[in-house]
């Protein structure tokens, strides 16, 4: 499934604390976003500060009056932003997940995760995002794969989301403002994404029709089910990017790929979407070469293939 957004459905969902973050401001200078945009609330606000931080909340002030102009004009010169998602039936098998459809007509689409070897406390278990998948059944030492029609199926998202890839090379001759494009877009790519989920939790999959979420509850991941992104703590390795494009086709939203996985735009996001009502998000940390070992040959590639393409962390 592929969707287009306007610039001013996705706007709304911007989490303006990164979008801050990459201009180095604190986390508490982001609530700027959230004060009404009278003059009467914007000095209230400057003036709830010490006064040797005023100077720094001021240029927050005008950094968010730009970039909220900005979004303005690129509502009104047509630039959108786009999504891919797709929902497959799937079971965990061990720390893979296979993936069905009648398009796969030789044999079930797998996908190969690591685990964490250090749980994140000592009485919390060591966790794979296969984890939050029903498994497949077994009869014995013989596997049995699942009929597509049958109760014993899970389901899973994929999905992929950026911005107009021109948003990014704007104002070439203006740093300031050429770099305000460039966090904007990333920042529109990722809203995409969570206005993406909310569809998709509400319709698309339909496992929370009732959801009645605010956006700072939406930010605060208050909603069920995660969204796990490729090269995020717990999906490190970047060469999911070449399955998730097997299966959805970047190219239809005009994302492709770099040798090492990587997405252009730069402004783009890819992942999974899992509606098991206790997935929670984890860091795969630091991870033996045993186990590095045993992901390359689930995967099918050698140890110094998959190597590059793991985040530095886990390595």
């Amino acid at each position: 499934m592929t969707l287009h957004y306007h610039i001013s459905e996705v706007a709304p969902y911007i989490n303006w604390s990164y979008f801050f973050h990459a201009w180095g401001f604190e986390p508490r200078f982001a609530a700027i976003a959230d004060i009404h945009g009278c003059d009467a609330c914007r000095a209230m606000w400057l003036a709830s500060f010490p006064e040797a931080d005023r100077a720094k909340a001021a240029e927050a002030m005008q950094l968010h009056k730009e970039a909220q102009r900005l979004l303005v004009s690129l509502e009104a010169d047509g630039y959108r932003t786009h999504a891919l998602f797709r929902l497959l039936s799937c079971n965990a098998d061990g720390d893979d997940i296979l993936l069905f459809s009648p398009s796969f007509t030789s044999s079930p689409y797998r996908l190969v995760f690591l685990r964490q070897q250090q749980p994140s406390s000592p009485d919390a278990p060591c966790l794979c995002l296969a984890d939050f998948v029903r498994p497949l059944p077994h009869h014995g030492a013989q596997t049995i794969l699942p009929s597509l029609t049958g109760d014993g199926l899970d389901q899973l998202g994929l999905f992929a989301a950026c911005a107009d890839a021109a948003i990014e090379q704007l104002f070439p001759d203006d740093p300031y403002r050429h770099l305000l494009c460039q966090t904007l877009a990333d920042r529109l790519a990722e809203a995409t994404a969570e206005l993406l989920h909310l569809h998709v939790r509400r319709t698309l999959w339909g496992y929370a029709p009732d959801e009645d979420l605010t956006v700072a509850d939406l930010h605060a991941e208050r909603f069920q089910g995660i969204r796990p992104a490729v090269g995020y703590p717990s999906l490190p390795d970047q060469s999911l990017n070449f399955d998730l494009d097997a299966l959805l086709h970047f190219a239809d939203i005009g994302i492709s790929l770099t040798e090492t996985g990587a997405m252009r735009p730069h402004a783009s996001v890819s992942g999974l979407m899992l509606s098991h009502p206790e997935a929670r998000y984890f860091s795969v940390g630091h991870i033996g070469e045993d186990q590095l070992a045993d992901y390359a040959r689930r995967r099918g590639r050698t140890v110094d293939e998959l190597r590059p393409f793991l985040d530095k962390a886990t390595m």
